[in-house]
């Protein structure tokens, strides 16, 4: 009898240790990854060639990145690894892979979807200006190219990520203008309660705070941003501070973010049941505590459902090829308790919350964004033409929304502009956010070359 064929889409921390736990149980999973080599996002390797230590590049989480890197290098041999490859359609207990420009279709008894989480950014007057980078983007630049986006960078946004590339670019010797952060100084301590059940992590954030303080950094709580400034190039950023005063800083990159968001879309397409998390403020997929979706055989792990950070992604990873060793009749290896992984998690989902407190997404700013600002950069669409399409038009979510100004509809898929815009509509015709809906998934997640070469292995 052939042994079940498992895929594990994404190899960061969540795929890493999904396929570690397979690979014990005796199986040999296949894992389709986007990147070049295991890490995902936070733990991205360097390029061949570079030769930077781990404590420069990871900060506090080199320890971690070394170990989920270590277990991936322990694996190999013993998985089927597809690296550079995109999987792009999900549908029937199949997946659609592109990998080296040929078109595979992959059959499977069980997948664990790990797709990771991107940016979440907020659209303001001149974020299209060259030299505006997602602190994604910001970090992987000094990850990857080992280079700052600017010579003199504002960042802009909230949440752990903002002072972590703040201090990550200060560390690497780069002048940082300020760090602007919408949250209120005051959402911190009223989040203190949910935010102890992890006293390290916020040791580890006085300690971020404190390194830009000692680097003379300005730090600026509860702004509104109004505009980033530039023809060209940036030249700098407006703002109106906590006590209503309007400043202008100088600089020639924005990095700016704003939490995460959810890479959801193969969930969508395999036809998961989504649930608006109100600590979110989005649709996320729906999971039982285990992480099996609401579809038979599909499982989800790490920041695709649960935005709780990289050490969670590595407990849902665990759990979730639990589920699927229990669901195939195998028992899990030694060392796999599925309650104290629950308790693990539940802790970390608690400290989440915390972070929505002292981070919250600031909704009321994109309500009141003006009409002229451009909402969906791939089709120009404007918060006004949104607008338009909630009151004029009539249109009640954002595939309707979608359908009058194509919203969403280019290259992104509305992975930059669907939750704002949702903001918008939801602002526009005086309901909450989650009266919009979200823009629905459609293949191909990501763009693909018209010419690929079709293989079925």
């Amino acid at each position: 009898m052939a042994a079940p064929r498992v895929i594990v889409v994404g190899a960061g921390p969540a795929g890493t240790r999904a396929a570690e736990v397979l690979v014990a149980a005796g199986l040999r999973p296949v894992v389709i990854d986007e990147a070049a080599d295991n890490g995902g996002q936070i733990y991205r390797r360097q390029p061949a060639g570079f030769r930077r230590r781990a404590e420069e590049l990871y900060g506090t989480e080199a320890g971690r990145a070394r170990a989920v890197h270590g277990a991936f290098s322990a694996l190999r041999g013993r998985i089927e690894h597809w690296p550079q490859s995109l999987a792009w359609q999900l549908r029937d207990g199949t997946l659609q892979v592109e990998r080296g420009g040929r078109a595979h279709r992959l059959d499977f008894d069980r997948i664990i979807l790990a797709t990771g989480a991107t940016d979440r950014l907020l659209p303001i007057p001149g974020w299209t200006v060259p030299g505006t980078f997602s602190l994604g983007a910001a970090q992987i630049a000094l990850k990857a190219q080992a280079c700052a986006i600017g010579r003199r960078v504002i960042f802009l946004g909230s949440g752990p990520l903002l002072y972590l590339v703040a201090a990550q670019y200060v560390k690497a010797g780069a002048q940082v203008a300020a760090v602007l952060d919408t949250a209120p100084a005051a959402a911190r301590r009223a989040a203190l309660p949910l935010m102890a059940v992890r006293p390290s992590l916020l040791i580890k954030g006085a300690a971020l705070l404190w390194r830009l303080k000692r680097a003379g950094v300005p730090v600026h709580h509860g702004v509104a941003p109004l505009r980033i400034e530039g023809d060209s190039r940036v030249s700098g950023l407006v703002f109106r501070d906590a006590a209503g005063r309007e400043q202008r800083l100088e600089g020639d990159a924005v990095g700016m973010g704003w939490h995460l968001r959810a890479e959801s879309q193969l969930a969508d397409l395999a036809g998961c049941t989504f649930a608006f998390d109100e600590v979110s403020r989005q649709w996320l997929p729906r999971i039982d505590a285990d992480g099996r979706s609401s579809v038979d055989g599909v499982y989800l792990a790490g920041d695709g459902v649960r935005l709780a950070g990289a050490d969670a992604a590595e407990l849902g990873g665990k759990l979730a090829a639990r589920a699927v060793l229990q669901d195939l009749g195998l028992p899990p290896p030694a060392g796999i308790d599925a309650e104290q992984l629950r308790r693990s998690l539940a802790r970390m989902e608690r400290f989440r919350q915390g972070l929505a407190v002292a981070f919250p997404w600031p909704g009321d700013i994109i309500a009141k964004l003006s009409d002229d600002t451009l909402v969906c950069r791939c089709e120009a669409i404007t918060a006004g033409t949104l607008r338009r399409s909630a009151t004029a038009l009539e249109a009640p979510e954002m595939n309707r929304a979608k359908a009058f100004t194509r919203v969403g509809m280019g290259r992104c898929q509305g992975r930059f502009c669907g939750i704002a815009g949702a903001e918008i509509l939801a602002a526009a015709r005086g309901e909450p956010m989650q009266a919009a809906g979200r823009i629905r998934s459609a293949a191909p997640v990501k763009p693909l070359a018209v010419a690929i070469e079709v293989e079925t292995p």
